[in-house]
């Protein structure tokens, strides 16, 4: 996704840019409502984030000169108002969602993610994201950084099923029963089936996704 963030606090704004590019989004940043306004019809965006209390204009502003513009994209206004009467006119000014700091960074992607496919009419559907790995369910295509990863079938169905509960730990029990059903093999099939994972998703790009839980399982999730 790209994604514009507005924000004055330069410390917030720096960990929601280094987060969201560890998560495979390309981000721009602005420090002040009109290099963010400017920014914002200028390019295109996926989705903004935009903090309430901006200098020299508001979020409330801006936000209200996008929408008059014709500007649909996605907003997320982040601010340290919590009150009910602030969240309601942040959402009846045009924004998509509010979320009051200190902000849950995982949180925030996931809405991002959220406000994205709804705004391409579920175009995303069938389609699974976990930083810049993608899976396309209907097409059973795998790629990486833009870069396309083959899998045997049961890999597949494997990276799946992390995909799908991330970034949820998945237990061994549950990857066993759903990829063998009643009948698991004797042999660690299993792990052999998460290094081969691992030797292709991961080991050719620079922040691995696939973690072992020790002692329960493994999940799939972009790095903290």
């Amino acid at each position: 996704m790209q994604i514009l963030i507005i924000e004055d606090n330069r410390d917030l704004a720096t960990n929601l840019v280094e987060y969201l590019d560890a998560c495979g989004h390309t981000v721009d940043a602005a420090m002040d409502g009109p290099s963010g306004l400017k920014l914002a019809l200028s390019g295109d965006f996926d989705a903004i984030v935009l903090d309430l209390g901006l200098p020299r204009l508001g979020g409330t502003q801006l936000c209200e000169q996008l929408r008059a513009a014709g500007r649909a994209t996605p907003i997320i206004m982040l601010t340290g108002r919590a009150e009910l009467d602030d969240r309601i006119l942040g959402l009846e000014i045009g924004a998509d969602d509010y979320l009051v700091k200190p902000v849950a960074l995982r949180e925030l992607e996931a809405r991002l993610r959220a406000h994205v496919r709804r705004a391409r009419g579920g175009l995303d559907e069938g389609i699974l994201t976990v930083a810049d790995l993608e899976l396309d369910e209907r097409c059973v295509r795998v790629t990486r950084a833009g870069q396309p990863i083959v899998l045997a079938r049961l890999d597949f169905e494997l990276l799946r099923l992390l995909m799908r509960a991330s970034p949820a730990v998945v237990t061994r029990t549950r990857l066993e029963r759903e990829l063998w059903g009643d009948q698991p093999p004797r042999s660690d099939a299993l792990r052999n089936h998460i290094h081969i994972l691992r030797r292709l998703i991961d080991r050719p790009f620079p922040r691995p996704l696939l973690q072992t839980v020790h002692g329960t399982g493994y999940r799939l999730a972009a790095p903290e």
